[in-house]
């Protein structure tokens, strides 16, 4: 029998879009139903992507930095040849998990939520039947918010199984690869590739692209470039992938096309295809909602309202930027607006970071958004040149901090950086920006040394015409 359940909200997914969603609705006393049939609470963020690799990122570096110490030295430490427990490592990174679900579990009863484990289907835009493990919820809902989320995009000629590998997978293996090919030289690729490379696998990636990280400047690019150089890290540019499959020795090989179109074949135990994510829009019958598409993505407004009145969508359903902080931000406003606040989803800017070595940041507009116009000004500063990066060895990589400024009253338009650690600076950009914050305010506001953060300072201040550090 059909148990039946009728609410004032129904969020479907959750996610950090869907569960952020749910936390407010209820604080704002409204009858909500949370249906999570994905990746648990949470989401793909906290489960399956950002949190988890940010954990395996860190051990990695952990991992590096007794390398080195066995190696020679480094700062006049020296140490015993490392060795790492995958397994150990993975079992923590769970545990990291495990405490962060229980987390959300506490604040959505907190906010008196309802959260039913199961997959929704929709008959209609305010109806869906929620299959669980005690049998079928038929819930009818006034307000229905949609935060799917998104799932990494499968080659067809890659299928995911065995030792092709998502993103999802390269989470939780129980040993290092001795040789990792990653498919896709995107920021996903890139960072999970670093990081086994600092455990010790040999690592190959392919891009299709004339070089990584494709969608940030070359600028900003080029230091993790030269990391991956001098790590030994082989880079396939301009190549294409093809099929992979075992080899006499027990391993595998993939296939690739080189630049110049050459055929050839690199060995890998794993191979890890990320060569991007798309919105999660089947299986749960999005067809049937009567909402508006945008391409593959669900189209809405300022609002995050669709096409159907009172449906509404956040987060990587809706489009780029695929980002949590994103979704999160949108699932506020939805909640506020579905309590009879005013409120629409217009952010001056939604900072983006890149964990690779070194980390990149990037907020507002970038050099090819004010290419050819002699309206802006932009400064750069180097790390090499504050005395924080260097006491923490985050200053000879080339990194730096960019400003661009509007040439007429100084208005931050853009900020980027590369570095070590640079992306704890990516909130301070961000809120420069949403403040609408023009050089002489950074330059004006006393940034306390020794900071990394004196670099901003210090790149406002010579866009001014008086950098003191250079």
């Amino acid at each position: 029998m059909t148990q039946t359940l009728k609410t004032k909200v129904l969020i479907i997914g959750a996610g950090t879009g869907g569960y952020v969603a749910g936390i407010r609705c209820g604080q704002l006393g409204l009858d909500t139903v949370l249906v999570d049939g994905g990746d648990g609470l949470g989401g793909t963020c906290l489960n399956i992507g950002c949190i988890p690799s940010k954990a395996i990122i860190h051990a990695a570096g952990k991992f590096e930095t007794v390398a080195k110490a066995a190696g020679g030295g480094t700062l006049g430490i020296t140490a015993a040849k490392p060795a790492i427990d995958l397994k150990q490592t993975v079992a923590w990174k769970d545990g990291i998990v495990r405490k962060l679900n229980a987390g959300v579990a506490a604040l959505l009863k907190k906010a008196k939520v309802k959260v039913i484990k199961g997959w929704a289907e929709f008959a209609d835009a305010k109806t869906c039947v929620v299959k669980t493990d005690e049998g079928d919820i038929r819930i009818t809902a006034e307000h229905v918010i949609l935060a799917t989320g998104s799932e990494p995009v499968e080659l067809p000629f890659l299928p995911f199984g065995g030792d092709v590998i998502s993103s999802t997978e390269a989470l939780s293996l129980s040993e290092v690869p001795k040789k990792l090919v990653v498919v896709g030289g995107g920021y996903i690729g890139l960072e999970l590739g670093i990081a086994y490379r600092k455990l010790g696998a040999e690592v190959a990636i392919v891009e299709m692209a004339d070089r990584i990280l494709p969608l940030y400047d070359k600028a900003l690019t080029d230091p993790v470039a030269k990391w991956l150089e001098k790590h030994g890290v082989e880079l396939h540019l301009g190549a294409r992938a093809g099929g992979f499959g075992p080899d006499a020795q027990g391993g595998g090989k993939l296939s690739i096309t080189t630049k110049d179109g050459e055929p050839l074949q690199l060995e890998a135990d794993k191979v890890l295809v990320t060569v991007g994510r798309r919105p999660r829009t089947q299986g749960w019958g999005l067809e049937n909602m009567g909402v508006a598409m945008a391409g593959p993505f669900v189209k809405i407004d300022n609002r995050c309202a669709t096409s159907m009145k009172n449906v509404w969508a956040v987060g990587d359903l809706t489009g780029e930027p695929m980002l949590a902080h994103k979704g999160s931000a949108q699932g506020e406003v939805v909640a506020e607006i579905i309590a009879g606040h005013d409120r629409v989803f217009d952010p001056t800017t939604i900072a983006a970071v890149c964990f690779t070595e070194p980390e990149i940041v990037s907020a507002g507009l970038g050099p090819s958004d004010v290419e050819g116009r002699d309206d802006v000004i932009t400064a750069v500063f180097p790390f090499a040149a504050i005395g924080r990066a260097l006491a923490i060895e985050a200053g000879e990589d080339g990194g730096f901090v960019r400003v661009i400024a509007s040439k007429a009253d100084h208005r931050l338009l853009g900020i980027q950086a590369v570095g070590q650690h640079v992306s704890e600076l990516s909130n301070s950009f961000a809120q420069m920006l949403e403040m609408g914050a023009v050089l002489e305010d950074v330059a004006g506001t006393i940034h306390v040394h020794p900071t990394l953060g004196e670099a901003f300072h210090e790149a406002s201040l010579r866009a001014l015409g008086h950098a003191i550090h250079i």
